[in-house]
């Protein structure tokens, strides 16, 4: 399994303190049947982004940890207008490995009706978005039908793997599912920040997605899509999303989802 979204970095954010803490960690996930991890520090109003920090962060990590697993370096990306700025100057500066990919993150209070326009500006710059854990975002809760809009300018979602079994609460745990079912998700990723409350564990996720859905589902947002992202190719034509297009109010601009993420 591979996983996209991982706080693996010591020092720069709220999640391991101190190497040993990261190189527990990344054994902990290497256990628990994951192969390859995007080290992803969050870059917000609290912890600032460093590129170079992060480097040296992990290259302490891949010293310790040898050949046990593939790390690889992103972003947990906050929406805020001065990283948006940055991002459309510097496209490669916080997405995965360099690539196309970036997870992006809304705040939890407020998410602009003008989103869409940004996520757009993100693909002409050749910026794959994809929207980390809507289902455990209360604005997306309640009204995750605007993520409709957004898949059809191009946008990816992730799922946090804890919240198919309840980790976040039951309105999560319902809205993961939903939109599962509904092939409206792409990547499943643990989020982990450390061993107890929040740890690097995919498994129960892959087995149990496998088991409701079959397991060409659960491969394919736990292995292979997070591959393509993590090498930074396209993805391979996915099951068509229910619902994305029955809801269109507006033309997808220059296309839809598919004709600009998978070349139709």
């Amino acid at each position: 399994m591979i996983d996209i979204h991982h706080h693996l970095l010591f020092g720069v954010d709220d999640g391991p303190k101190d190497l040993d803490l990261s190189v527990a960690q990344a054994e902990a996930a290497a256990t628990d049947g994951i192969t390859h991890i995007v080290c992803t520090p969050h870059a917000n109003d609290v912890y600032e982004f460093n590129p170079q920090t992060n480097q040296a962060r992990l290259a302490a990590i891949r010293e310790r940890l040898g050949d046990k697993l593939t790390l690889g370096l992103g972003c947990d990306f906050h929406l805020s207008f001065e990283n948006i700025e940055d991002a459309l100057q510097h496209p490669h500066k916080f997405t995965i490995n360099q690539g196309s990919y970036l997870l992006v993150e809304f705040a939890e209070f407020m998410i602009p009706q003008n989103i869409g326009d940004t996520f757009y500006e993100f693909t002409v710059k050749g910026i794959r978005p994809i929207v980390t854990h809507p289902e455990r975002n209360p604005l997306l809760q309640k009204d995750h039908q605007r993520m409709a809009e957004w898949m059809r300018t191009g946008c990816l979602v992730q799922i946090t793997a804890a919240s198919l079994g309840g980790r976040f609460g039951r309105r999560a745990q319902a809205l993961a599912w939903e939109m599962i079912e509904k092939n409206w998700v792409h990547f499943i990723a643990t989020d982990a920040h450390n061993l107890a409350g929040r740890p690097p564990r995919m498994s129960t996720a892959h087995e149990a997605i496998a088991k409701r859905c079959g397991q060409e589902t659960a491969d394919r947002l736990c292995i292979e899509n997070p591959r393509a992202a993590f090498e930074d190719r396209k993805l391979a034509p996915q099951p068509e999303p229910e619902g994305v297009y029955t809801y269109e109010k507006t033309p997808a601009p220059h296309g839809g989802f598919f004709s600009r993420i998978f070349g139709k």
